[in-house]
């Protein structure tokens, strides 16, 4: 059972629609797969979504399609929304084929189930990248917050190249909660940016770059130390990384 469900069963209870028994006979039911669900090769943790608000998250590199496949089934089926990133063809073809009301998302690189009821968005999310290369990157993140229910604003090809593209869009940035940055080469757009706006900034490096850039090692390095002070940084292409943490900024700031 996760939060949507939960939460719609003690609505039930609370209007009449259904009695506190019957209420009662399903959450013995659901409590059979807390806090996991053992399929062997996979423990799904059907329980994150009500511990932290959102579901556990299938990363599909390093598993096998059967077995990517199996746990989104099986997350599917418990109610949930579903986010699989880093999934290559063959993860995609066989995800589609068992559960075919998934989405692809080619760029990101991500597969998703929405199956919550429409809701307004909670809190909002720019996501910049410095170029079209970055774009894997920042898809990971627009595709993970959408589907963790905020509102996104994609703000792509601005890096410091020509870094009049960034201040033709510092209105749509100054409504964002939280900024997401994704950059490679020197990686410096997330300082930048966080001299331009009063929120926080989570900068991704990329792997993007020549010889010089070590596969994202350079921004890295350079975005660590942004002279920026609302900068923080997450791991090379970690889109999901940065949008997880961004939903959670955005919904504390919607809140107040």
């Amino acid at each position: 059972m996760n939060r949507s469900a939960l939460l719609a069963l003690l609505s039930a209870v609370e209007t009449g629609a259904t009695t506190a028994e019957a209420a009662a006979g399903e959450l013995a039911e659901a409590l059979v797969r807390m806090p996991f669900e053992d399929i062997g090769h996979a423990r799904i943790d059907h329980h994150r979504a009500l511990r932290h608000g959102l579901p556990e998250v299938i990363f599909a590199a390093g598993k096998t399609p059967r077995q990517t496949t199996e746990i989104f089934a099986r997350m599917a089926a418990s109610g949930a929304d579903v986010l699989a990133t880093r999934a290559d063809a063959e993860t995609v073809a066989s995800v589609l084929n068992a559960v075919p009301a998934a989405q692809h998302h080619a760029t990101a690189r991500a597969l998703t189930l929405r199956q919550s009821p429409p809701a307004e968005p909670r809190g909002h999310i720019a996501i910049l990248c410095a170029g079209t290369s970055d774009l894997p990157a920042a898809e990971e993140a627009a595709v993970t917050a959408e589907l963790f229910g905020a509102a996104v604003t994609r703000l792509y090809d601005v890096g410091v190249a020509g870094v009049h593209r960034l201040l033709a869009v510092r209105e749509q940035l100054a409504a964002a909660h939280v900024v997401i940055v994704c950059a490679g080469m020197e990686g410096a757009l997330p300082s930048v940016v966080g001299g331009l706006v009063g929120v926080p900034v989570i900068a991704v490096p990329t792997s993007v770059g020549y010889g010089a850039s070590f596969g994202g090692a350079t921004a890295l390095l350079g975005m660590l130390n942004s002279c920026s002070p609302n900068v923080t940084v997450v791991n090379i292409d970690n889109g999901f990384g940065a949008a997880y943490s961004a939903t959670l900024i955005a919904r504390a700031a919607h809140r107040d």
